[in-house]
């Protein structure tokens, strides 16, 4: 079975009240920081299917324009694992708190800058040049911002509540998600479309300057986690952790990394797809998507700690075999009621998307995490992590909407994802019987 991460005796030098304090501390940081990250991170995402194909890709037919800018949505996603290289590495060798600090910084920064970003009328070639460019820093500011938000919070939980404790970090994702796409939603709603389409858009990345400030005045009040303080103190604080992790772990990182592929392909699927299938390819009007599927965000927001909280019931690789089975027939049912056409059946679609996925990324943070020993668990978990965006969620978008050009039917993008539930089910398997680590 996979490890248990460890805690150090300082803990036990803590009163209660002060360990219960960086507990709720460090969960609500993770919570609150990975929502701002994502935040930024999704703008783009729903960007990418409502505005950027006219804006930097105008010249293009729509099907080469919308290949184009979920092509830059790849971008972002083929970073990440930078951002895990590098934060990993001043994770594991200076701490969690510091990379939590600049990635955010660093996220938010290109955010801002993609608000004021003139488009292809007015810069031609350049626009959509360095619109990637800053999509590459988003990237890099995701990769690192998940792992240290992850062990800030699983390395001060009690190892008993700690699928519960890192969920938190993954309740960012649906929240970032409401986030975007309700301010996107409220700007659509309060411009005309030639209005929304020329500066309404701009609005929510521009906002992001709001929400780093939140962020980073919620993050300075968190001290650095018991387990790397004692990694400090017993010398044990590796020079190249992510050397070290490829040496000892290379099994691990892989495991971890197509263990996403079932949750993460479904997840941009019912995200970032469907705006576009839905709008554009089944002609329903871009408000009432982008409200289902902020209601659905809303939804996972609720069931992802309670996921986390049943994995320290009955253990992360039971649940998330569950979610993997659910996911092997659910993209059937979802896409056969979106092709009905009837509302009242896209509606209930939509709105079990995320849910139906929450099975396998309740618990995953804690299942990640406690796959690493910790003098190298930044670099291998944020590693495991977000590899995954490489062969599973980055191209997800791409190849769904190339499996649907291809044979003109939904079906065939449902058959991708329950063989990407498949994948991962063998990675449970496989995981759930990798050697326990008895040492930090």
């Amino acid at each position: 079975m996979a490890t248990v991460i460890e805690q150090p005796t300082t803990i036990d030098q803590l009163t209660p009240e002060q360990r219960k304090e960086q507990v709720q501390r460090s969960m609500i940081a993770a919570a609150v920081g990975t929502s701002i990250e994502w935040y930024d991170f999704f703008l783009y995402n729903v960007a990418a299917a409502l505005v950027f194909p006219a804006a930097y890709f105008p010249n293009a037919d729509p099907y080469v324009g919308m290949m184009l800018s979920f092509g830059g949505n790849f971008v972002g996603f083929v970073a990440r694992p930078l951002g895990a290289v590098i934060f990993g590495h001043y994770g594991d060798r200076m701490g969690r708190k510091l990379i939590m600090i600049v990635s955010l910084g660093m996220m938010g920064g290109a955010t801002m800058i993609m608000g004021v970003l003139p488009t292809y009328a007015t810069l031609g070639v350049a626009a959509p040049a360095l619109l990637m460019f800053l999509r590459v820093l988003q990237g890099i500011g995701v990769g690192g911002n998940w792992g240290a938000s992850v062990l800030l919070a699983g390395e001060w939980s009690d190892p008993k509540k700690r699928g519960f404790a890192t969920s938190w970090a993954q309740f960012g994702a649906p929240a970032g998600m409401l986030l975007a796409n309700g301010a996107l939603l409220i700007m659509t709603l309060f411009t005309t479309e030639q209005q929304f389409q020329a500066w309404g858009w701009r609005v929510p990345f521009l906002g992001s300057f709001v929400l780093i400030i939140l962020g980073l005045w919620i993050r300075r009040k968190i001290e650095e986690t018991p387990i790397f303080q004692s990694l400090q103190k017993k010398g044990m604080i590796a020079k190249l952790p992510v050397v070290e992790v490829f040496k000892h772990n290379w099994k691990e990182v892989l495991l971890t990394c197509f263990l996403r592929t079932g949750q993460q392909v479904p997840f941009y699927i019912f995200t970032t797809y469907v705006l576009a299938y839905a709008v554009q390819t089944l002609g329903f009007p871009r408000a009432t998507i982008l409200t289902l599927v902020m209601i659905m965000s809303l939804l996972s927001m609720i069931t992802i700690p309670l996921m986390g909280a049943w994995s320290d019931r009955i253990g992360r690789p039971k649940i998330t075999a569950i979610g993997c089975v659910i996911m092997i027939f659910f993209p059937f049912i979802y896409f056969g009621m979106l092709d009905t056409l009837s509302l009242p059946l896209v509606a209930i679609a939509i709105l079990l998307g995320l849910p139906s996925q929450d099975f396998q990324y309740g618990p995953q943070a804690a299942y990640i995490s406690e796959s690493f020993p910790g003098s190298r668990r930044a670099s291998g978990a944020s590693l495991g992590y977000q590899l995954a965006s490489i062969t599973a969620g980055g191209p997800a978008p791409l190849i769904a909407v190339a499996l649907y050009q291809r044979y003109q039917t939904s079906m065939a993008v449902a058959a991708y994802v329950s063989i990407c539930a498949m994948i991962s089910l063998v990675c449970v398997w496989l995981l759930g019987v990798t050697k326990d680590h008895d040492h930090l």
